[in-house]
């Protein structure tokens, strides 16, 4: 029996509640496919600090090391919001493991389904038959990461701030490859965008972009497009996209804008895979919603699992090569919506099912 290894961190408010679910609905399609799950929860984020007095305490960042991906839940809320921006959860876990493990490539899929088409702020009939778009985000490069960085104080008394730009061809071709492994397993279909009109880093990228997938698979439909224009055609026809492949900043704020347009965050997963490959030869990575801690609804059986689940099944996709496994929790989770099952953050005012109501729905329909 194949056995999967991967350290899962729970973190704060619903976390720990979500992920039990995804540990749920994997020891059971486990069961049914002839795989079993080793794994061991560590504390990160606030209840890091709590208990160890560090977002991302040792021992935690060990097991990670040790193991073949991350499962990762969510971390933050109110209680540690007096520390200094640095101590925070949010940057003092998740920078460092993005920094050890170097997560160079964000994946967030934008996937709306059509019984949650009301959900949506666009209108219906551009939603009514749902949304599927992934938006690959290289995650360590751009104008976050380049130096110099500053603010000084310049000859007249004003202060002036800097901040730098950069990208290495090696950078835009390793964040290609995935876009291209991505693509492979959809309409194999990638829209590359930036803004060459105006910056030298984007006539690199779009350069790069363009020789990169010339090389690997000359199939893929590729086209190009300027970052203000995609953010309008992702709101006026979000479906005329695929894979979308872009820098840090411009896919901060896309993948941002696709999830607005999906109504929902409770049902949105990502997937930040590495440079390093683990024991089996896939991708190391971590797995987590794309939501956050929702500390009012914490411990009330209130939240919704649905994004966690997923994120266990990018897990199974990228890490493990698992494609048939993932896929068959994506479809349960949209064959559970289908049936009306539904908790209250997506049920519009109507009957909703609990945290653990909802798991079992979900890992009932694992072998339909």
């Amino acid at each position: 029996m194949n056995t999967l290894r991967f350290t899962n961190l729970p973190g704060d408010g619903i976390g720990p509640e979500v992920m039990s679910i995804a540990l749920e609905v994997l020891e059971s399609l486990g069961s049914q496919m002839g795989f079993s799950i080793e794994t061991s929860a560590h504390d990160v984020g606030g209840i890091g600090i709590d208990n160890h007095g560090s977002a991302l305490p040792k021992l935690t960042l060990q097991a990670c090391k040790n193991a073949d991906a991350i499962l990762f839940g969510s971390v933050g809320g109110p209680k540690w919001e007096q520390l200094p921006p640095k101590e925070q959860p949010e940057r003092a876990a998740l920078l460092p493991i993005r920094k050890a493990f170097e997560l160079f490539a964000n994946l967030r899929p934008g996937n709306l389904y059509p019984e949650l088409a009301d959900l949506s702020p666009l209108r219906p009939s551009t939603v009514k038959n749902g949304i599927d778009v992934l938006c690959v985000r290289e995650l360590t490069g751009g104008i976050y990461f380049g130096q110099p960085k500053s603010t000084q104080t310049i000859e007249n008394g004003e202060e002036q701030a800097l901040d730098t730009m950069v990208y290495k061809t090696s950078e835009i071709e390793r964040i290609t490859e995935v876009a291209v492994k991505a693509a492979s397993l959809r309409q194999k279909r990638i829209c590359s965008v930036d803004k060459a009109n105006v910056l030298e880093t984007s006539v690199l990228w779009r350069k790069v972009v363009s020789s990169c997938i010339e090389r690997l698979d000359p199939s893929i439909e590729l086209t190009h497009m300027y970052v203000d224009n995609a953010a309008m055609q992702l709101v006026r026809d979000p479906n005329q996209f695929d894979v979308i492949v872009t820098e840090n900043m411009f896919g901060d704020i896309l993948s941002d804008e696709l999830a607005v347009i999906c109504g929902s965050l409770g049902m949105l997963a990502s997937a930040s895979l590495g440079t390093g490959v683990n024991r089996l030869g896939h991708p190391f990575g971590l797995y987590e919603p794309a939501g956050g801690t929702a500390p009012d609804i914490a411990g009330k059986d209130l939240a919704n699992p649905c994004a966690q689940v997923l994120s266990a099944a990018l897990m199974l996709r990228y890490s493990f090569g698992m494609e048939e496994a993932a896929s068959t929790i994506e479809n349960a989770v949209k064959q559970t919506i289908r049936d009306g099952l539904l908790t209250g953050d997506i049920s519009k005012g109507e009957d909703s099912l609990g945290t653990n109501a909802m798991g079992r729905a979900i890992i009932e329909r694992l072998s339909l």
